[in-house]
This record gives structure tokens, sequence and C-alpha cells, in this order.
């Protein structure tokens, strides 16, 4: 495990590299302010005041070196202008000349990240570690980045390695770890009380048995709050089985199972004012004798049947379930996480979730979260003028729409059927997966939406130490 509060130390006046940051609009004055063997050398490597570029610069003797990057705008820093740099350069500590890191801590230590539990021999670096005055920045910012972690650690774990057992045993931790109540549903009583999650997953091995595994944690009079996480180990397609190409990332159908549980840990870990229910629909969308059938028509929990059209959109079938019993307590607000729809993909790519919420105002808020986060989403439309597409012959609604157009909407709109009309929700249909690395965001596993929802649970629910005019 890595350890990620080695990365920022309060900034006491010790020995430590420095970091000049410059932009294209004022990169000419800070250039005339430097040296001549330093505008010397910059000549030399042709260094260009362009994106993500760095240079050395040297110092009086071989270890007295310091570092110049650009990046957009010096007086307004994201979460990434300094991944690079926290990912390339040689261990040690490092300052910023004449400002703090901000939200760049983030970045900083996110690049850092590495997933080498299956390779024989790993490449470890010490900690290249960023100083900063803002000691209050430290804790929090470090949470995040292991939240992020935690996605990325579970969706890189290969399916055989994290069936919905594993993903039990996470929540186990984390409810341990916080002083919340786990409970497990399984076998005999998951197939009467959640007749989808159970059909969804009843053709997997054993040791992959489905279930429903909920946290619940924080007192009794606070606002309640509900997480809910597809938790598809391997989803084959089930009947309507995927080719190989499309089958190939299924280990991270998981997805959103990672982020409604890393959500959960941030939520306990730091105290916020919510009566929190985390609910993980797991289960592996297999194939045998015994698995479910295009035609099928199963009775959901809510007591609506659901005929299906295609096994390979088994994903807001274990939701539906988990969005019912979500509904019972009466919470106040419900978010729910998937990797649910190739659809949302084609529209918005894989660094874009999409967002779905029954609420204006709630909409506005997750995405000022993404915002301030640099953790960005799209809002899509939850238009019930799509909803003749579920309408099925025989049962109260179908899993599969009758139309090739609108995938993501379509299914947004079977999942909001589960949902009391007076709850609000937000659905993020995010990918848990970045195809290509960026700095700081390595290939595989990503938290796409997390920090977002976090941001916005802050703004709505913590309210220690505000003054009360605010």
């Amino acid at each position: 495990m890595i350890d990620y509060s080695d990365m920022i130390q309060p900034d006491k006046g010790q020995d430590a590299r420095t970091i000049h940051l410059v932009d294209k609009q004022g990169y000419h004055e800070w250039l005339t302010g430097r040296n001549a063997r330093e505008r010397a050398h910059l000549a030399a490597v042709g260094f260009r005041p362009d994106a993500f570029v760095h240079a050395i610069l040297p110092g009086d003797d071989p270890e007295k070196w310091a570092v110049v990057t650009t990046v957009a705008n010096v007086d307004t820093l994201s979460a990434w202008c300094l991944a690079k740099l926290g990912q390339i350069l040689p261990e040690g500590r490092y300052r910023l000349e004449g400002r703090q890191p901000g939200k760049a801590l983030f970045g900083w230590m996110s690049a850092q990240y590495r997933f080498d539990a299956y390779r024989s021999k790993a490449d470890i670096k010490g900690p290249r570690v960023l100083l900063t005055s803002d000691v209050g920045a430290i804790a929090p910012t470090v949470a995040e980045v292991r939240a992020a972690a935690l996605v990325r650690d579970l969706v890189n774990t290969p399916a055989a390695d994290m069936g919905p057992a594993a993903i039990e045993k996470e929540a186990e931790r984390i409810a341990k770890a916080q002083g919340g109540k786990l409970t497990v549903t399984k076998g005999e009583a998951l197939e009467q009380g959640y007749p989808m999650i159970h059909a969804v997953g009843r053709a997997a091995a054993k040791h992959h048995a489905p279930r429903l595994i909920e946290i619940v944690w924080g007192k009794e009079d606070h606002p309640r709050v509900a997480l809910v996480g597809k938790g598809i180990s391997f989803d084959s397609g089930g009947l309507d089985i995927k080719p190989a190409s499309g089958m190939r990332l299924m280990k991270k159908d998981m997805g959103g199972a990672a982020h409604a549980l890393a959500l959960a840990e941030l939520v306990m870990a730091s105290g916020l004012p919510v009566r929190l229910h985390c609910l993980i629909a797991a289960a592996e969308n297999a194939i045998s004798s015994d698995a479910f059938r295009p035609g099928d028509v199963i009775k959901s929990r809510l007591g609506l049947t659901v005929e299906i059209g295609n096994t390979d959109a088994e994903g807001r079938l274990v939701l539906a379930d988990a969005l019912a019993k979500a509904g019972e307590d009466k919470p106040e607000l419900i978010l729910d996480f998937a990797t649910l729809t190739g659809a949302a993909r084609t529209a918005l790519g894989p660094d874009l979730p999409a967002l779905f919420a029954n609420d204006d105002a709630l909409a506005a808020d997750v995405l000022a979260g993404g915002t301030e986060r640099d953790d960005p989403l799209w809002r899509m439309p939850l238009w019930d003028g799509y909803a003749d597409l579920l309408e099925t012959d025989i049962a109260d609604l179908g899993n599969a729409g009758s139309s090739p157009f609108a995938g993501s909407i379509t299914a947004a709109l079977f999942l909001k059927r589960f949902v009391p009309g007076d709850t609000l929700w937000a659905h993020f249909d995010t990918f848990a997966w970045r195809p290509s690395a960026k700095p700081g965001r390595p290939k595989g596993g990503a938290a796409l939406g997390l920090r977002a929802a976090w941001a916005m649970l802050q703004a709505r629910y913590d309210r220690r130490g505000r003054s009360e005019a605010s």
C-alpha cells in the first residue's frame, strides 16, 4: 500500500529544490529575471512555455538544481498542472517558488500511484515530496487521493480475485475501520428479497455467488444519504454474450461499486454529519445452464415485473433492487454509480461521466463540485419522452430499450422507476477506466465523478467551522 501522507509535508523551511511556475503570458518577464547561465541553458535545450513542458535549471553545484515548468495560468493552478513532475522527478523534497500548490497537491500525489500487485519485481521509487504552508489542506487531499487510489486498485484487480466475495471483504474492511455496521444478504434470502440481483448472479460459480452488501453508519437523527454501486465483478454478457473485444475490460464492471465504497469511506472517515447507507449489488454475469434468459420475466423487489430483452443489460437490474431497498428508509438523497452503458461513452467519451438527476439544483451542485475539483461531468437529459421505449407486451417494463437510440437515457429512466418520487437522486454513468495515460492519470482503473460527488456532499452537509451567516 502506498503511503500518500509521505508525499506532502508542512513547509518548515527545510531544504528543498525549487519549482518555478511560468505561463505564456509571464514567461518573458520571468526569463529576464534569471541569470545569464540559466537563460543560456534554457535557450540551448529549446525550452518553450508550452503545456506540461519542463526543464532543469543548473545550480552552483550538481545538487543545487531547480525546475521550471509551464502551467496554463500561474494564478489559477489546476489539479493536474504538477502531475507530470510528480511522476518523473527524482525522489526528494520540492517547493513552489512564491506560491502554494493548492489543488495541484492532488495531481502531484496521484501521479505517484502504481499498481504492481501482480508484478514479480516492482519498480519502486522513493516519494517525491511537495512542501506547502497550507497545512490544513494536507489531510483532506491525502484522503481524496487514497479514495481515488482505492477505486483504481479495485478496478485494476482481475475478476478472479475481485468477485462478489472480495468486494464484500473490502466493504467489511471499510465498515470495521470506520465503525459502520455491515450486513450481507445472499443465498435464499437474496432470492426472496432481491430477485433481480439473484437472477443476474445465479449462473456464477458458488465462490462468486451474488449478494447485496450494506454498510450503515452515522447518527439516526442526521440527514439520510444512500450511496448505491453496481458491483458486476465480471460481465460476460450472459446468454447474450459479448464479443471478445467487448469482454476484455469487463473486470471493470464493478467500477460503480468501487466508487460507492470509496465515497462511503470518505464520508465516514471525515465524520460527515449524515446517516449513511451504502448498498453494493454484487454479482457476476456468467453463463451456465442456470443463467437467466432473454424473454424471462423477473419480479423485482419493488414489485414491478421486468421482461428480459437482453441479458447484457444486467447492471440496471441489480441496481434497481438496491435502489428499491435504499428508498425504503426514506433518504433525502440517493447517489448511484455504475459502469452502465456504452451509449454514454459513445456520447461523451471515456473521460466525461454522464450525470442524470431528477432535480436541477442537485445537478448544478454536482457539476459545480466537478468544476471545483477538476473532476468534470456532463448532465444528460432524464427525458420522459423516451419512457415508452421500455414498454413490453407482457410485463411492467423491459430491461432493454426497443430502439438503438438514447441508450444511456433509457437506462436512467429504467432506474428512475425504482427511486421514490420525492427523493433527490443522481445517477453517475461512469467508465471507471482510462484507456490511455495522462499526467497523474495512468492507464487503467479511474475514479471519474468520485470527487465531484464528494465536493457536493461536503458543500451540502458539512457545516462544521462555518459561520452562522454562511
